[in-house]
């Protein structure tokens, strides 16, 4: 049975694997624009950046001396970080001098924090301490990146238009949670298990949504997370 349960979870990480990989890629049409403009005009790195925390916190939680049977979530996160990091840098390359400066501090903050975090594990904390102050720190990060969307929910319901909710986007969102919260439970893992469920059920209020006020008016498929 456990032999079953352990297939079963690995199908779904692979399929959790895929739709995450899709959302780190849904941005590369905002960068191609911004590469094509050689501005970064309106749009927002700060988004980036902090997902690119949340990446590298989340592959060092599934590396094999912090949590067991977990590679795939160190896999994809390390993949993620590694987009997000290009996506960081085409920032640092095409925006003002301002936003240059706001981006790299801010990254650099990231990096120092992601630093402090994994010498602290490594240092002080041994077994489930280790695994349980990892956990802790990925799953606030990625719970404060899940809640991100929220500005979005509450414009949507001022305006009654989904123009800056994009039906496809949320969807992902939604399959991408339920493959992790799915593969979290099975592992018996409570920090994906919790995150990805508040993902999961802002990711279907946002389908909700978009079903309530699609005929509103005529939606755009946009970067939801474009502008600051």
């Amino acid at each position: 049975m456990g032999d079953l349960v352990h297939t079963v979870q690995f199908v779904f990480g692979i399929f959790g694997n895929a739709a995450s990989l899709f959302l780190f890629l849904v941005p590369m049409y905002t960068f191609k624009r911004i590469i094509k403009n050689k501005s970064t005009e309106q749009f927002s790195g700060i988004p980036y950046v902090m997902t690119l925390l949340n990446c590298l916190l989340t592959a060092w939680y599934g590396l094999p001396f912090i949590t067991s049977n977990n590679i795939l979530v160190a896999t994809i996160n390390g993949v993620g970080a590694a987009i997000e990091l290009t996506y960081v840098f085409i920032f640092l390359l095409y925006g003002s001098n301002k936003q240059k400066r706001k981006i790299l501090v801010i990254f650099v903050l990231v990096l120092i924090a992601f630093a402090t975090a994994a010498v602290i594990s490594i240092s002080f904390f041994h077994g489930k301490n280790r695994r349980f102050f990892c956990g802790m720190a990925a799953t606030i990060i990625t719970v404060v990146m899940y809640a991100s969307p929220l500005s979005n929910i509450r414009l949507v319901i001022r305006t009654k238009s989904v123009e800056y909710m994009p039906f496809f986007l949320s969807f992902a969102v939604v399959v991408s949670c339920t493959n992790w919260f799915i593969y979290g439970m099975l592992g018996m893992d409570l920090f994906i298990g919790i995150s990805t469920c508040i993902g999961l059920i802002l990711g279907v209020v946002q389908l909700i949504l978009y079903f309530i006020y699609r005929d509103k008016k005529t939606s755009t498929v946009v970067d939801e997370f474009q502008y600051a």
